[in-house]
């Protein structure tokens, strides 16, 4: 079954949560550990990258270790064409419209054709969308973040990305930010797209977590809270608080 076969059946079934693991965070042998305690958690994917200083290599080592320890699909969650790997099972193909920068739109994406069609990697196109605060992902992507108070510019972005054909939208504030996507956003996002809708960042505790699901959030990705405190229990709780809905 490709990825995004088995994300949208997960998705037709229920609310999906995926860990995310950056290479830059620890060694090879630490991400396999993570992974494995996501996976007796209930997570559904492990999307592996980060925003600055992950290379090649450290990304095959992690995605490789990552595997061997792991149940469910590897999907790359790149910051740019140097930071991929031939051993995922998918690649989040990812433009993030909101940027300054026709790098972070479409370069990228272009540098990387050869390697990704070489490998045969299946590509998932995406729609990656800034949300204030933004943190590190917004200032290596020069994005302009979506003001938290007006989901109306959320919504069309996102109908943006719909109509151009990528198949997930993902609302991002931001690797350990200080809270998430506002739910008032997410809402309003997901009455007016029809494709799946993700929410990464800031989210630290079941409420949140339950929050964002019961505004329409289709799919949750948390990561710093997996990498900072390493505590399955936490983690067992927020992805029963996903899954519950």
């Amino acid at each position: 079954m490709k990825v995004l076969d088995y994300i949208l059946e997960r998705v037709s079934r229920g609310k999906v949560h995926m860990t995310l693991i950056d290479p830059e965070k620890q060694p090879p042998r630490a991400a396999a550990s993570l992974a494995e305690m996501a996976c007796d958690a209930g997570t559904d994917a492990i999307m592996v990258g980060g925003s600055t200083g992950v290379t090649q290599d450290a990304m095959d080592a992690t995605v490789t270790a990552v595997k061997a320890s792991g149940t469910v699909p590897v999907i790359l969650f790149p910051a740019g064409a140097s930071s991929l790997s031939r051993h995922a099972d998918a690649l989040y193909y990812m433009s993030l419209l909101n940027s300054r920068s026709t790098q972070m739109i479409v370069g990228e994406q272009r540098k990387a054709v050869h390697a990704v069609k070489g490998w045969g990697l299946e590509t998932i196109p995406m729609a990656y969308l800034i949300v204030e605060p933004g943190m590190r992902a917004g200032e290596i992507g020069k994005a302009d973040p979506i003001p938290r108070g007006r989901p109306d510019e959320a919504v069309e972005w996102a109908l943006t990305a719909q109509f151009m054909g990528m198949r997930l939208v993902y609302l991002e504030a931001g690797s350990g930010a200080p809270e998430p996507a506002p739910p008032a956003m997410v809402r309003a996002v997901r009455d007016a797209i029809q494709i799946p809708l993700i929410v990464g960042g800031g989210i630290r505790t079941p409420a949140a977590a339950s929050a964002l699901v019961r505004a329409g959030a289709d799919i949750l990705v948390t990561g710093t809270i997996v990498e900072q405190t390493k505590d399955a229990a936490r983690l067992r709780e927020i992805v029963a608080a996903v899954k519950k809905g």
